[in-house]
C-alpha cells in the first residue's frame, strides 16, 4: 500500500455525516426564543427512516410547556449537535450539526412514563467540519443512512488507545514519511465503514490522515477483520516511521 493508496477513497457525504452524528449523539442543545437547554441522555431523540427527527421529553419540562403554549402548537427551535472525538486528541470537536425548524407534539402524552413525543418539522440543516460549513438538503438527508459503525466507534477507538497503543504506532507506517516530520503524538481520530483516520499532532498544530480499509465494512461484525487487514498492510509497508509513545 502506497501513500497515494492511503489518501484515496470515497468520503462520506454531508448528509451521511449528519445522519451519523445524530445516530451517535447522546446529548444536544435546544434553543428557543425564550431559553436554551442542554438535553443529556440516550433515548431523547431518534431519527426515522425518512430522516424525520423525533424528541421524547418529560411532559413537565419547560420545553414541552413552550410547545403547548405556542401558536398553533408549533414552536420555532434550533437543535445543535456536537460530534466530539471519543479519545483525548487536541481540538476534540470533529463536527457540528445545526437543525432549524419547528417542534410540534406528535402524539398524546404517555401518562405511565410521564413523557411526550415531539416531531421536528425541519427547515434547514447545516454541517460544519474542518473543511467548512455546508447546507444539507432535506431530500438528501431523507435518503442518507448513518454509518454502520456509528454506535460502535467510540468503544472501538477507546479500546484501541487504551489496550493496543502499539497498533496505532504501527499504522503510521502507512503514512507518507513527509507528513511525520515533527510529529510528537498520534491518535486514532475517527473510524467508520471506510477506514480509520489518524490525527498527527505537532507542537503547534495537527494533521489528519485517512487510512482506508481494503474493503468497506458492511456490518459491525466485520470491523475487526478490516482492522487486521489494515495492520497487515502496515507490517508489510517499509515506508513511514515510528512515533514517540503517548505520555
Amino acid at each position: 500500500m502506497t501513500a497515494d493508496d492511503v489518501c484515496a477513497g470515497e468520503q462520506a457525504s454531508p448528509a451521511e455525516q449528519v445522519r451519523t452524528v445524530l445516530a451517535a449523539a447522546e446529548s444536544f442543545t435546544v434553543v428557543t426564543d425564550a431559553h436554551t437547554c442542554d438535553l443529556v441522555g440516550g433515548g431523547l431523540h431518534s431519527v426515522g427512516g425518512d430522516g424525520r427527527l423525533l424528541l421524547r421529553l418529560p411532559a413537565d419540562c419547560r420545553l414541552a410547556g413552550e410547545v403547548a403554549l405556542a401558536p398553533r402548537g408549533t414552536l420555532a427551535v434550533v437543535l445543535k449537535f456536537t460530534d466530539v472525538a471519543p479519545v483525548a486528541v487536541r481540538e476534540r470537536v470533529r463536527s457540528r450539526v445545526t437543525i432549524a425548524g419547528w417542534l410540534a407534539q406528535a402524539g398524546p402524552e404517555c401518562e405511565e412514563s410521564g413523557t411526550v413525543t415531539f416531531r421536528m418539522v425541519t427547515a434547514h440543516v447545516a454541517l460544519e467540519t474542518a473543511a467548512g460549513p455546508v447546507t444539507v438538503g432535506l431530500d438528501e438527508l431523507a435518503l442518507a443512512r448513518p454509518d454502520v459503525l456509528a454506535l460502535h466507534e467510540a468503544a472501538m477507538l477507546t479500546h484501541l488507545v487504551d489496550d493496543h497503543a502499539e497498533m496505532v504506532d504501527l499504522l503510521t507506517r502507512l503514512v507518507d514519511p513527509r507528513l511525520l516530520q515533527g510529529v510528537v503524538r498520534v491518535w486514532p481520530l475517527a473510524m467508520d465503514r471506510r477506514g480509520i483516520t489518524l490525527r498527527l499532532e505537532h507542537a503547534h498544530g495537527h494533521h489528519d490522515v485517512p487510512l482506508p480499509f481494503p474493503r468497506p465494512v458492511g456490518d459491525p461484525g466485520q470491523s475487526g477483520e478490516r482492522v487486521r487487514e489494515l495492520l497487515a498492510a502496515a507490517r508489510a509497508c517499509r515506508r513511514g516511521s515510528r512515533l514517540p509513545s503517548r505520555p
